[in-house]
Order: structure tokens, then sequence, then C-alpha cells
């Protein structure tokens, strides 16, 4: 259904918490098809260059402006959309890529783990001797003590970023010189945002806070990149396109519409620009120029699964279920990967209000969670099925694994136990019912605990 928006789950919002300084400003994350592609086709020959299976490395769109990206908890890559829309060339979001992967392949997770026990002990030490100082009555030194417990502690935590930072440099120009891609876009990137060195903290992109430059950073970087761009091949227009494209789609739906209309003006006939005025037109409720734009954009390109997209998510959202049903089929013919494209022709399926469809609903759902079983709107999406088909105990095991996803395990428990009760516990699914209610019970975990995954949609970005 376009571009989706959900609250950061539990465990994410714990990891974010971890790295407080990188995500002040996220606003949760958003899911789209389209643009999961395009980051797949830029990641995934990275992922493998770096000995990863793609598959186990997961990739999340964080709805930021700002310009950051960082990995948490192994193999979890988190990008933000600011650093998208600020990538002026496929290389340069591609070099940050690359730069994210070489933490991932160099374990940098579990030694910033480490770094920040140590810059505990460290900030816990000196705040004991500032206490000391206190009691042996030197309060001007026990004041400055305290107020320099978070520096050393920070000081701490860089001794082990430096070197992090450029190994994961070193890492990232290696698959990039695998892969036969230029160096030049990661080269680049820092050399054009080195300014933010000079800028307060406060004022600075949260990608240099984490990720401070040095000269000796770059002039090292830039030695090797001219060896990496030597034997690089050019960069496509395909891979060009894509950037701009995932950009329009991108100011269209989370950018204030004025910014479409400075950015894409009516004079600008390229297909970027007729994507970013179709949104913008659909966000801004009117239907009728929404659907020519989109009709026009399936004119160019009749066989671009997210034109086909676009249009049912706009028929659909207008109130017109029935007719979205043609375009969301489409866009699943085309491109049957995709779990997100199956879930929004169940969803206008279900909308019809035609039971004889929930059958197709269900197996579609169905499809979609076998691609990706932490889908939490796709189980929410199958409760609705369940319960139209009088399923009660079925429907109530779907409502507890979205929640159960979503982390909220108050709620799965809840539904789990309902679940049990009407199902009969040899089944799978009545097994199944008995795990959630195990793996949720609030007695066999720790206060203020929570699962907590990253999958799942909520409400669409509007």
């Amino acid at each position: 259904m376009g571009l989706l928006k959900n609250v950061l789950p539990a465990l994410a919002t714990a990891m974010l918490a971890l790295t407080a300084p990188l995500t002040a400003s996220a606003q949760g994350l958003i899911r789209d098809a389209e643009i999961e592609q395009i980051l797949r086709g830029y990641a995934d020959p990275l992922f493998e260059a770096a000995g990863l299976k793609p598959s186990d490395v997961n990739i999340y769109i964080v709805q930021d402006d700002t310009l950051n990206a960082f990995v948490a908890a192994g193999q979890n890559m988190f990008l933000h959309t600011g650093l998208i829309m600020e990538s002026r060339t496929p290389e340069e979001l591609k070099g940050v890529i690359a730069h994210e992967t070489g933490h991932i392949a160099g374990g940098h997770s579990v030694t910033r783990e480490a770094a920040m026990g140590a810059a505990s002990g460290t900030s816990l030490i000196t705040m004991g001797l500032g206490a000391l100082a206190l009691f042996a009555g030197a309060p001007d030194a026990a004041l400055a003590l305290f107020g320099s417990a978070p520096q050393f502690g920070l000081m701490t935590i860089f001794k082990f970023t430096r070197v992090e930072e450029s190994a994961a440099d070193q890492y990232g120009l290696t698959f990039l010189e695998k892969t036969g891609q230029s160096a030049d876009g990661l080269v680049s990137f820092m050399e054009n945002f080195r300014y933010q060195e000079l800028m307060s903290e406060s004022r600075r992109d949260p990608y240099f806070r984490s990720h401070p430059i040095s000269s000796d950073r770059i002039a090292a970087l830039s030695r090797r990149a001219k060896e990496v761009t030597a034997k690089s091949h050019p960069q496509s227009e395909h891979d060009i396109e894509q950037l701009a494209m995932m950009k329009a789609k991108l100011v269209g739906f989370i950018g204030p519409a004025n910014r479409v209309a400075s950015r894409y003006p009516a004079t600008d006939q390229s297909l970027p620009a007729k994507y970013a005025r179709a949104i913008a037109a659909y966000r801004a409720v009117d239907i009728k120029l929404s659907l020519t734009l989109t009709d026009e954009l399936i004119s160019i390109q009749p066989d671009n699964p997210y034109f086909h997209e676009l249009k049912g998510q706009i028929l659909f959202e207008s109130g017109r279920a029935a007719e979205s049903v043609p375009d969301h089929r489409r866009s699943v013919e085309l491109a049957p990967q995709h779990a997100l494209l199956k879930v929004n022709l169940a969803r206008s399926l279900i909308g019809t209000k035609d039971d004889a469809d929930l059958e197709e609903a269900e197996g579609l759902l169905q499809d979609a969670l076998h691609l990706e079983h932490d889908n939490s709107f796709a189980w929410n999406q199958l409760a609705v099925v369940y319960a139209r088909q009088g399923r009660i105990g079925d429907a109530d095991l779907a409502t507890a694994e979205e929640a159960y996803y979503r982390g909220d395990l108050s709620r799965a428990f809840v539904f789990a136990t309902r679940a049990r009760d009407k199902l009969t516990l040899e089944t799978p699914n009545g097994q199944r019912a008995d795990d959630i209610m195990a793996l949720s019970d609030p007695r066999n975990r720790p206060r203020g605990s929570s699962r907590g995954g990253f999958s799942g949609m909520a409400l669409q970005t509007q």
C-alpha cells in the first residue's frame, strides 16, 4: 500500500536508546516495497562480498530527515530517509552502505557494547572521585569531576570508534572493490560533509556525531579509493534512475507539499517528477488529478508494479476497494516476491465486503507470512478474514501473533489464552497458541521487558 509507517516497536526503541545521539529525532520505521527492493539491489552484492548471507541482514528505513545510518544488535542496518535524500549519486549511498557493512563484518556491535560498558565504568569512577572530593570539603573540585564524567566516558568510547571507523572504511573499500564499484562516492560523501566537524555538537548531523571524521582518516580513505575506482565500472543508468525514483517517492509521501512543487515544478517532465506530483496530488486528496497522473505513469511503464500499486492505493483509500483490486492484482503479478504487495491485494479483497473474496485473501496473506512471518499487519488482516469466516479461535490466534510481533506481550498473552481455549491443543494452531502464552506470560518475564520485533505495519503515512 505504498509507503507505510509504524511506530518503533519496543526492541527497536531499546536499541535506538543505546545510541541516543543517533536517533534523537527519529519518527519511526517505514515500509515500502519499491524502496526496499532498490536498497536491496544496492546492498546485497556488498553483503555477499563481505561473506554475509543477504537474507540474514535486515535493512530498516527510519523516517527522519537527518543524515544518518548505523548498525545495531548484530546484522541490523538502519538508513535514515535523510541519507537517501542527501545522496547525490548511487555511489554515495552505496559507499555509506559499504561502510556500515564493514561494521557488521568487523563485529563492531559487540566491541561498541564493550566500549559503552567501559565508558560507563570510567564515568562512574570519575563520579566516585567527585563524591570523595565533596566529602573532603572540596566542592569546586567535586563539581568539576561531576561535570567531566560524561566527557571522560565519551573519550573512552572515541578510542574504540576511531579505530572502528577506519576499519569500516577499509572493509567498505574492499567490498566495493570486490563488486567492481567506484569508491569515489564514499570519499565524496565524507569530504562533502567534512564541514560538520567544525559545527557544534548540537548542530551536527547524527551521522557525524557517531562517525567522527579526521584528516588522517580521509587521507587514508582517499589513497586506497583511487586504486579501487581505477578498476571499477561506471555507475549504470538504471541505478541512477532508481535513486531518483526513491527520492521522488519520499518527497511525495513524507515531505511537505511545497517541497514537491519546488523540487519538481510542472516544467520538469522527467519520470521522477511525474511520480512525485502524482503522489502529492494523492496526499492532497485530489483523487481525480492523482489518478490522471498515475495513469500517465502506467502508460509510460505499463509493467512497473509500483505504479499499479500506487493506483490501487489511491482507489482503495478513496473508498473504491473493488476498483482497486485489478491494479493491486497486476502489481502482484509483476512482482510476486514482495510480501507487501500481496498484503495490499488481500486488503482490497477484504474491503470489497464480498465473502467470495475471503478465500483468495487468506491465501495471499498466508503467502505473505511465508515470506515475512513477523509481518504484524498481515496477521492483523488474517484475523479479519478469520473473523469474517466465523473462525474465532483462529482469529484470536492471528491477533495474538500480531500483538507478539508488535512487542505488545500483554495483548499477545490475552488473545493467545482466548485462542487456546477455543482450539484443540494437539493441532498446530493450538500448540502455537500455547507457545505464545508461554512466551508472553507476565509471570515468565521481568517487569518492563518486551520481545518487540522490528517488522509490522501500522498506519499509512499521510
